[in-house]
């Protein structure tokens, strides 16, 4: 039975500072705070939105088809329903069913992922097969078909359909990179320590991986929250259920674009297209931290505009952005 060495104080004063220069860098990076900042504001819209909407959302009034206003901030609806409270109380279900899907569609990504480059043979063809099978099929459309047949309607459906549809390409992507771990130096050092295969794909092989992972998850969080609005402004969710897809659902059989009535579903694309630009942007921002050459890329760009436009550089200058 292998011991586990326990880290030096040496090793562990460098494990802090690397984890310090990492968060120097995430709160020093401007898409990362920018992006962090406005997932944190949706977040809490959708934690504390019954506390700061005390409407009921689906309540009816005698103010029809209201343009913004101070009594109602975002307009009304066709039967007098508020916008402003359909936004807030929508945003708890948009994003915790983006989230939540996210993260089990990242899991099962990294499992298929993991298990199946480092074990290979016939599980690997056989996880291979079953992935591509999933690639193949376009996803969107076989969510809509598999959403049409399920005779519940609800978010829990259309969050099963999206976890099952949407997993293959981050196995895929996560395979390959294990596969050219799985070979590395560190991996065979763990083999001869008699390491346990599970410690070794999820304690040695998976860290490695984080970085990669992390941006497969924000991007599948991206898909999961599109997906879900897509789905219910078809026709596929619960219309008893107030969310930003359900909102898209009843401005469009309300005929709100002819109307007129662009409050009614202008506010919840605008709140999808911040939320998916936020992750986008804290995604840009973990590549810079995993790929230290991105960093670099904004001062080479400035060196070779400088240089076309005949700017003279100090050697100092030329000797940073050199190395």
């Amino acid at each position: 039975m292998a011991v586990m060495e326990q880290p030096t104080p040496a090793v562990a004063g460098t494990l802090a500072g690397s984890a310090r220069g990492i968060w120097r860098f995430v709160l020093a990076n401007r898409k990362v705070t920018i992006g962090l900042a406005i997932i944190g504001f949706f977040v809490l819209l959708a934690l504390l939105g019954p506390v700061i909407v005390h409407q009921d959302p689906a309540a009816l009034s005698e103010d029809l088809l209201q343009p913004p206003s101070s009594a109602h901030w975002l307009g009304t609806t066709p039967s007098g329903q508020d916008v402003f409270a359909q936004v807030v109380v929508g945003a708890r279900i948009s994003i915790l069913m983006g989230f939540i899907v996210g993260a089990v569609t990242t899991i099962i990504s990294v499992v298929v992922g993991l298990v199946s480059g480092y074990l290979g043979g016939a599980i690997d063809e056989l996880f291979s097969l079953v992935t591509n099978v999933f690639l193949v099929l376009p996803t969107l459309p076989l969510a809509i078909v598999l959403a049409a047949y399920i005779k519940y309607k609800g978010p829990l459906t259309i969050g099963i359909v999206l976890a099952v549809t949407g997993w293959s390409w981050g196995a895929r992507v996560i395979r390959s990179q294990t596969l050219s771990m799985r070979n590395r130096e560190f991996v065979a050092a763990a083999r001869a320590r008699g390491e346990s295969t599970f410690r070794i794909v999820f304690f040695e092989i998976f860290p490695n991986e984080i970085a990669l992972v992390a941006a497969e998850l924000l991007g599948t969080v991206i898909y999961c929250i599109l997906a879900e609005a897509g789905l219910e402004y078809l026709g596929f969710g619960d219309p008893n259920t107030v969310s930003w897809g359900t909102m898209f659902y009843f401005a469009q059989n309300g005929d709100a674009l002819l109307l007129g009535a662009w409050w009614w579903f202008l506010p919840p694309g605008i709140c999808i297209a911040l939320l998916g630009a936020a992750l986008a942007l804290v995604n840009f921002g973990i590549d810079e931290i995993a790929n230290p050459r991105l960093r670099r890329e904004p001062r080479q760009k400035r060196s070779l505009l400088k240089a076309a436009l005949g700017v003279p550089q100090t050697p100092q200058k030329t000797q940073e952005e050199a190395a």
